[in-house]
């Protein structure tokens, strides 16, 4: 055994298990720190994947040869297609999970990584050196150089005693760099990166009512000594807030009288990979309700609740509040609605989605037994609310690297994101780029019309949060691109560029891209006569054709699909079928056909927006020397340091006539 290794992952979350797996799996040798083995990517919360634009997400991390969306297959007990009723931009996939089958396949997967070793142990301290020169202040206030020691550690109080030239260092580049990582046990492990993904619990503290207690998680210590350690260097943090709510004994559950929620019929699944299934003997969700008798109860705990008395001081999700929160926001709704989950198929526990809170137990224990089908209720434990510190992502670059210190990543709800999705999301990137680092090649930065991963992380660098971010589709100007459905034509190129897609999976790509290619052909090019389907058309209430039409066109009508068609063309169902091509192609070819016109669109206007991601900005430049700029622009320029003016025609508060005055400095 060696302590020696090329990455070190802080973190057994969503993002800490997606760097560790990405960057082993592309040839470093990675170790993954984790303070428990047993609750590898534990669904902390709700025990579900996916959901309106995280379905993107997860399809985008499976595409890229990610492991998040093949787990999910293999432990899902129900999948279902949300907003079918819309347009194909809009469907999201989301499966519901056995939690405990979750975090037991992600062990069981990463523990046969060739190159992945795991340390069951917490970090306390993230080691640097210096590299390069250094600048320091001298007597009359300007900047001396010293000669670079590329090799020489520095302690924390030469950090601290560098901070109050620490802007002159980072214009000038970075001047630190990691060199390893010591932990609890007082064990120290060298590295040339770290991916550090602690969640949510760097300084955690767990609230409910007036009970406050250290913790990561229920029943999970939290983690001390990073955020000091890098405070002390120079990073800006801050203070995140989260909640859940409580579990609840299925045995005590009056189902019979509850509304159920079933899965599709006809399930999909999540992975584009050949080696997983779609979902058998799917679990029931249930709709539950509140009453103005419930709310009533809960409004008399508000004066104990450490959210309105001033004990919690971090922010929360605005888009997954609090039962308390809903009652203060919407004062006039008289119910809300609720979703009853199963947590797994051997356990007697379930999750109650909406119904996050913070306040005092007994206060939680009443309300819940006056929803109806709760009358018998027994709790496995209430709800909670927990705050943990987190890194404002500005202080990133594209490549999740941070901008202080060579060789640091920064991945999940450290910077300032909320769910499982956008932390493995950022993992995947953050372990890719970890690695390719160490390799001497670029980082891959996915653009905004390439994923949504790609908006994700724009999002945080260039604009930072304010609140904890979760992803939306209406965060994606280029939605209509990309969607669920088309991931993998999209991004498994480049995972089988970067060595994440084996060629066999490669293989069954080209295949299904085949097939797309030649459906969509032989619909441009097969030719339908009226008297074929006009007997078709009328039942679906579609105009009859007045003479023949090519089969592309017909296809372009509402309500008109292949699976209908394939009914009454003969010829449309022995192509199909002599091809071999299967119901996830045939949706591929007909999204492409029926959208073409919006597709082409989006593309055009992406590739006029791509000019200003051409324009470079220099690293070093002043923006404070550019008096025609706003003085909120300079602020906000000269301490986000956009590389090019796409990235700073995104900062909040950069105008556009601030653009066109960095447009004719640098562009034209």
């Amino acid at each position: 055994m060696t302590l020696d290794y090329d990455i070190i992952v802080i973190g057994g979350g969503h993002a800490g298990c997606e760097a560790a797996a990405a960057a082993a799996r592309l040839g470093s040798r990675t170790l993954l720190l984790t303070m428990d083995m047993t609750k590898m990517a534990s669904m902390s919360c709700n025990p579900a994947v996916g959901g309106v634009a995280k379905g993107q997400i997860v399809r985008e991390i499976d595409a890229l040869g990610g492991e998040m969306g093949r787990i999910t297959d293999r432990t899902a007990v129900q999948f279902r297609m949300l907003n079918m009723s819309k347009g194909a931009a809009m469907w999201s996939p989301r499966a519901q999970c056995d939690k405990t089958r979750f975090s037991e396949e992600w062990r069981h997967t990463l523990e046969n990584i060739p190159n992945l070793y795991i340390w069951q142990d917490a970090a306390t301290e993230l080691l640097f050196e210096e590299t390069g020169q250094i600048p320091h202040e001298t007597k009359n206030g300007e900047a001396e150089t010293p000669a670079p020691d590329d090799n020489k550690s520095i302690s924390e109080k030469e950090i601290i005693d560098k901070n109050s030239c620490w802007d002159e260092m980072q214009r000038a580049g970075k001047h630190l760099r990691i060199r390893g990582v010591r932990s609890r046990m007082g064990v120290e492990f060298s590295c040339r990166a770290v991916v550090l993904t602690a969640g949510t619990f760097l300084d955690g503290m767990m609230h409910c009512g007036a009970a406050h207690a250290e913790g990561g998680r229920a029943g999970d210590a939290a983690s001390h000594g990073i955020t000091s350690c890098l405070q002390q260097i120079g990073f800006e943090t801050g203070r995140m807030k989260t909640g859940t709510p409580a579990r609840l004994d299925a045995r005590t559950i009056h189902f019979e009288i509850l509304e159920p929620q079933y899965g599709d019929e006809k399930p999909s699944k999540f992975s584009f990979s050949p080696e997983t299934e779609p979902v058998k003997d799917q679990m029931p969700c249930y709709l539950v309700y509140t009453t103005p008798e419930v709310h009533a109860i809960l409004r008399t705990g508000f004066d104990r609740s450490p959210l309105f008395n001033g004990t919690i001081h971090g922010i929360g999700p605005r888009y997954c509040p609090s039962i308390e929160d809903k009652l203060r926001t919407f004062a006039d709704k008289e119910q809300h609605q609720l979703f009853l989950e199963p947590e797994g198929r051997s356990t007697n526990e379930y999750y109650l989605n909406g119904f996050s809170s913070s306040l005092p137990w007994e206060v939680q224990w009443e309300a819940l037994h006056k929803i109806r089908g709760f009358e018998d209720l027994h709790i496995y434990r209430p709800g909670y609310a927990i705050e943990y510190d987190y890194f404002p992502p500005t202080q990133l670059e594209h490549s999740l690297e941070t901008k202080l210190v060579s060789g640091l990543f920064f991945a999940g709800q450290v910077n300032g994101t909320t769910g499982y999705e956008e932390a493995a999301a950022q993992g995947l990137m953050a372990g890719i780029n970890a690695h390719r680092k160490l390799k001497g090649e670029e980082p891959i930065v996915l653009k905004r019309d390439e994923a949504y991963i790609g908006v994700l992380i724009d999002d945080l660098v260039t604009k930072g949060v304010d609140e904890p971010y979760r992803m939306f589709t209406s965060r994606a100007e280029y939605r209509i691109r990309l969607r669920q459905d088309n991931a993998d034509m999209r991004l498994t190129p480049l995972g089988h560029k970067i060595g994440l897609i084996s060629e066999e999976r490669y293989a069954h790509f080209e295949q299904k891209k085949s097939n797309v290619e030649s459906l969509v052909a032989f619909a441009r090019e097969t030719s339908v006569k009226a008297a074929e389907i006009s007997d078709y058309l009328k039942s679906i209430g579609s105009e009859p054709l007045t003479q023949g039409r090519k089969l592309y066109d017909i296809l372009m009508r509402n309500n008109v699909t292949f699976e209908s068609l394939e009914k009454v063309l003969p010829k449309l169902h022995r192509f199909i079928e002599s091809h071999r091509i299967d119901a996830e192609a045939i949706e591929e070819a007909e999204i492409q056909i029926k959208y073409k016109g919006y597709i082409e669109r989006e593309k055009f206007i992406a590739e006029k927006l791509h000019r200003l991601e051409n324009i470079r900005i220099p690293l070093d430049f002043d923006f404070f020397s550019m008096n025609s700029l706003t003085i909120e622009a300079r602020q906000k320029l000269n301490r986000i340091r956009p590389k090019t003016i796409g990235q700073a025609s995104r900062i909040p508060g950069v105008s556009p006539a601030d653009v066109n005055v960095l447009l004719i400095k640098f562009g034209r």
